[in-house]
């Protein structure tokens, strides 16, 4: 096939595709009067029962007898949590990550410009998990607690981010759940 014969069948093609174009095109207006009946596929489900039926008729208090096996079962399940989250000794929540690389002089730079910048309470940490270096910031249980805190750090740091992680309880937390079971 010559070149000139590709190109006029292309071009054929093309001007038979824009022509088809404004036969098919349609108002709006001529699907006015469209109907069609679904109702033979449509699932049915039958009539709800009167209002009258459904409202016992003394509207008056509930006893508290009536809640009370829900009542002693969440109170169990949650004893249950509590004594599984104490045996653990260690709980979930968020850090800030200001740091991660390979670059040991890069970490504790980070970590003492971290030092200079923030209040005396917080304190930054480097950790080293082979091959890379971290320096976080803060122990939160929620996210939104270390937002105003990100928020400060990402101005100086920008590659700074908020992760998940797992803390283990501090000594003096051990401590005082200890203290308490005895009483």
């Amino acid at each position: 096939m010559t070149k000139q014969a590709f190109s006029l069948l292309i071009s054929i093609v093309f001007l038979a595709g824009c022509a088809g174009g404004s036969k098919i095109s349609r108002s709006a207006a001529a699907y006015n009067n469209y109907q069609e009946d679904l109702s033979h596929s449509r699932i049915t489900y039958p009539d709800l029962p009167q209002e009258s039926s459904i409202v016992p008729e003394n509207n008056g208090p509930v006893s508290a007898e009536a809640g009370e096996p829900v009542d002693a079962d969440l109170k169990q399940a949650l004893n249950s949590f509590s004594i599984e989250n104490e045996e653990r000794g260690t709980y979930n929540g968020f850090t800030i990550l200001v740091y991660s690389g390979i670059d040991r002089d890069q970490a504790f730079s980070v970590r003492n410009d971290l030092y200079n910048t923030l209040p005396s309470e917080i304190k930054a940490e480097m950790e080293y998990e082979q091959p890379r270096y971290l320096v976080k910031v803060g122990q939160y249980i929620y996210r939104i607690e270390a937002q105003s805190l990100f928020h400060t750090i990402k101005k100086d740091f920008p590659s700074a981010r908020i992760i998940r992680q797992r803390f283990g309880k501090a000594p003096e937390e051990e401590e005082e759940i200890i203290e308490g079971e005895d009483i």
